[in-house]
């Protein structure tokens, strides 16, 4: 894979070789490495479905958000290497399985395997939608790749503020960079498509997850998508933060889970704008029973 003898694939734009054992803000090597493997049952409806989302987590992350629920595999190199022959299968197991889709959570790193393996896998009878679950951390360039690869991108937009991008995510270019990414997203991904059974087979969910304190914040993010994007976009407005140490450390404001009035102005904000293309959640969903168990040997 010649992307990784100098690696630009995210914006850190670390320029590694990682086919030398070198390794950047990602800290991937030169195979993906896959810490999980599950079908997914609380993504949002339309992918979660009856039968779960084939959701396929890679170990390594470019961003590294203080409050990141997927810490373990996030920051280390857990789980076993898969080659792209070995992807394609499992993507034609989960299938087999009954996965409504197969879901890429935190793929950036690794998108020439990503391109790869999805091309053999479909050449070996894959069906279902592919999904790139992402932080929305991306290089329009490497989003412009997966043309024909991703059928429906589940991304995030965390921030709006340089500042709050810098001290949880060490990224103060983010809130820039993910709406460019967002918008080749849209380009590449096409409308949102929805087949009989009311499963998304194409298009972009967007993801704006409130963090405790920071409720103008999130208004901010929801109001920058929604005009510049209108309802070509689906958008899903997250409660689900769950408390870390390591949150807490970076920030006071961290240490809590979102209260009742902030979710419930959120909501109320989104419907004053005229978002009808939108998920919601009920209840507290700040748990860790939904965060994955992860397993495998670190690297």
């Amino acid at each position: 894979m010649q992307d990784y003898t100098h690696c630009t694939l995210c914006p850190r734009l670390c320029g590694v070789d990682r086919l030398s054992g070198k390794r950047g803000a990602c800290h991937a090597g030169a195979l993906p490495h896959v810490a999980h493997v599950m079908l997914h049952a609380w993504e949002e409806p339309c992918l979660s479905g009856t039968r779960g989302s084939g959701a396929v987590f890679f170990s390594g992350c470019s961003l590294g958000c203080v409050y990141c629920q997927n810490h373990e595999i996030s920051r280390s190199y857990i789980g076993a290497e898969f080659d792209t022959e070995a992807l394609a299968d499992l993507y034609l197991s989960l299938e087999k399985q009954g996965a409504h889709n197969v879901n890429l959570v935190t793929a950036s790193h690794h998108i020439p395997h990503v391109i790869a393996s999805v091309a053999r896998a479909k050449d070996g009878g894959l069906t279902v939608p592919i999904v790139y679950n992402t932080s929305g951390y991306e290089r329009t360039e490497s989003i412009g790749r997966l043309t024909g690869t991703v059928d429906v991108f589940l991304t995030d937009v965390r921030y709006a503020s340089q500042g709050t991008a810098a001290r949880y995510s060490h990224a103060p270019d983010y809130p820039e960079v993910a709406m460019r990414a967002l918008g080749e997203m849209v380009r590449v991904a096409g409308g949102v498509r929805f087949d009989a059974e009311g499963l998304m087979t194409g298009g972009v969910i967007v993801r704006i997850l409130l963090l405790p304190g920071h409720l103008i914040e999130a208004k901010q993010i929801l109001k920058r998508v929604y005009t510049a994007f209108g309802d070509s976009v689906y958008i899903s407005l997250m409660s689900q933060y769950t408390p870390t140490k390591t949150a807490a450390d970076a920030d006071p404001l961290l240490a809590r889970t979102v209260t009742p009035y902030e979710y419930r102005s959120f909501v109320a904000y989104a419907q004053s704008l005229g978002v009808t293309h939108a998920f919601t959640q009920e209840g507290s969903v700040a748990k860790e029973s939904f965060i994955p168990d992860f397993l495998g040997k670190k690297t």
